[in-house]
């Protein structure tokens, strides 16, 4: 179909019952996508048919698919292979933790589609063990579960709108430790090997994203050095997702509480990286203002 570039892009969204497909169906509506809600997933390849014979009127379409039932699991894998001869298909996998499904679930009041005659969670755990296999080979995971409606329209927009022409957007993440790991994250990096500018009586209000803190953090011992080598590392990684067409990556660096250290490096990561062709880079503190 000619050059990578200009093949048309197709989306699989699926994931978890609960965790927000319908969300990112009208976001990529709203974007200019062509999206096709709740389509069975026997229906993926005469699909594909129809947007190549529609060639440039749907440069754009995206299929959210429930893959809940049949025998589509054994073959979702050959599927998604056999589509991406003939345009650029990435598969999205929406996912959130179970308290998050459960809470869904309750406030709507409705069973889950696979509990039967068991509890929620029961439900949860038979879709996650089918589910498996489809979120292991998905392009790009996003994790729902502390995202309502308007935050999770805009990871779609971040992600998906025609704002630039990068091959790849890289989401440089900062976390803290105790909060947990960022769960869609590619790559995780440890910022704890620094001193902790909680521990400077006049640092600790501060942030990292405050010059003084940040000239702190990057003044320290190995703090430029492990940027500059972290940096370098990354440029294979991130040709090599090129080369996939993976279009988009999240790299986070974690400390502690997620405040000072990693909020003042994933900045300093992002100018580098930002110096790499075909990328673009956002920066996002996960669990700043938590303290």
């Amino acid at each position: 179909m000619g050059d990578e570039s200009e093949r048309q892009e197709m989306l699989i969204v699926t994931g978890m019952s609960g965790a927000g497909r319908s969300t990112v169906a009208n976001a990529l509506e709203d974007l200019g996508w062509y999206v096709v809600d709740n389509l069975p997933p026997q229906m993926l390849r005469p699909l594909v048919e129809l947007v190549e014979r529609a060639g440039a009127s749907l440069p754009r379409i995206a299929a959210v698919v429930d893959v809940r039932g049949g025998d589509f699991f054994t073959e979702f894998h050959d599927i998604v292979l056999a589509l991406r001869t003939g345009v650029n298909v990435r598969v999205v996998f929406l996912d959130a933790t179970d308290a998050a499904l459960v809470r869904r679930f309750e406030s709507v009041r409705r069973p889950h589609p696979l509990q039967e005659d068991g509890t929620i969670l029961d439900g949860i755990a038979a879709e996650r063990r089918r589910l498996a296999a489809v979120r292991e080979m998905s392009d790009i995971l996003i994790d729902t579960s502390d995202l309502n409606i308007h935050q999770l329209a805009n990871r779609v927009t971040e992600a998906f709108a025609e704002s630039d022409a990068a091959g790849l957007r890289v989401t440089v993440v900062s976390f803290g430790f105790k909060y947990g790991l960022p769960p869609d994250a590619d790559l995780v990096a440890d910022a704890r090997f620094l001193p902790n500018p909680f521990w400077v009586p006049d640092l600790r209000p501060l942030t990292g994203t405050d010059a003084a803190v940040s000239e702190y953090v990057l003044g320290q011992n190995g703090a430029r050095e492990f940027l500059d080598m972290y940096a370098a590392a990354l440029e294979p990684v991130v040709a090599g997702y090129q080369r996939e067409n993976k279009r988009h990556a999240t790299i986070a660096i974690g400390c502690t509480g997620g405040k000072h250290r990693s909020v003042a490096l994933v900045r300093e990561l992002a100018k580098r990286l930002e110096q790499m062709p075909g990328v673009a880079v956002a920066v996002k503190d996960r669990d700043l203002g938590r303290e």
